[in-house]
């Protein structure tokens, strides 16, 4: 049995397997609407969440199969003080697969040593959100046609931004990646994600505070909002949340062929004037967001593609 916890739990060769299953599925759903049948997803969110909860359940029902869970953990017994442990043995009995997502950073690691089912992380705290990253990695190989020789902005938070730190992580792994590190000296990322892996991997990168200064030299522009809830004070908050709002004035000193992305929500950090322009691919990525989640499920179910099932 095999969980994701972390995209690193995906070797290169199984992420790209999965990514042309996801190209598949988007270019062909129809052939997949059996595939789960009489199979169960388990959706646990301990926080909330429209998008990656939503669209783990848009991919159960798109493969024919059913959802059941909780959207709270005040709408779940973790308000009773029930433990995560307790909470995923339970969930073992009812469902075929659970989707966790939590406040608390290793809460879906300490789930899987006791699950009888698959379990997938939809991110922990600060951490991880692997899902969200293999979304990010289906949107820029269908949209830039490969995930190497690439230099990707990175702006926002990003010591906070779990999806920042899973995009890192992934794709670094792949050839002639270089990123540009764009934040306030006070949301730079971490000190393990700067020494052990982008130094260990001597990949390129610079921290920079303008995102002016950059625009002209990227092919991604991962935006991302200043997250309220990880924030320890609200001043805090209020002082870093309108550091960065990409307009169309910055737009027109990006190349032509440049993507933004944004794992969304957004708050004010991207101008709605942008989501007109053709470079503004947010809403692509969401929809993408899905077909990944639908191979991923079947992936880990063990389930195999109905032409393969064929042969």
């Amino acid at each position: 049995m095999k969980h994701l916890l972390s995209p690193m739990d995906l070797s290169v060769e199984e992420l790209d397997q999965l990514l042309d299953l996801a190209s598949d599925i988007a270019a062909n759903p129809k052939k997949y609407a059996r595939c789960c049948e009489g199979k169960k997803l388990a959706t646990l969110f301990y926080e909330p969440s429209t998008r990656t909860r939503l669209s783990f359940e848009a991919a159960m029902l798109n493969l024919g199969g059913s959802v059941l869970g909780f959207s709270s953990a005040d709408s779940s017994s973790a308000a009773k003080g029930e433990s995560v442990s307790d909470t995923i043995r339970v969930i073992s009995c009812y469902a075929d697969i659970a989707a966790i997502r939590h406040p608390k950073e290793g809460a879906p690691m300490v789930a899987s040593t006791k699950s009888l089912i698959p379990v997938i992380n939809a991110g922990d705290g600060g951490h991880q959100h692997p899902t969200q990253t293999l979304t990010d990695l289906m949107t820029i190989r269908s949209l830039k046609g490969g995930l190497g020789n690439l230099t990707i902005g990175l702006c926002g938070d990003l010591k906070f931004g779990r999806t920042v730190h899973s995009l890192i992580e992934s794709l670094v792994r792949y050839e002639n990646i270089r990123f540009v590190l764009i934040s306030p000296p006070e949301l730079r990322v971490p000190d393990y994600i700067r020494e052990d892996v982008l130094n260990d991997k001597h990949i390129e990168y610079k921290e920079v505070q303008k995102l002016e200064d950059v625009m002209g030299e990227l092919d991604i522009l991962y935006m991302t909002r200043v997250q309220k809830e990880r924030f320890f004070n609200e001043e805090d908050y209020i002082r870093m949340k309108d550091f960065y709002v990409l307009d169309k004035a910055k737009m027109e000193l990006a190349k032509p062929d440049m993507l933004v992305l944004h794992p969304l929500p957004r708050v004010n950090e991207i101008s709605v004037e942008v989501d007109d322009d053709p470079r503004a691919s947010y809403f692509k990525q969401a929809q993408f967001g899905v077909y990944v989640r639908m191979a991923l499920i079947m992936t880990l179910l063990g389930i195999a593609a109905p032409d393969a099932k064929e042969v």
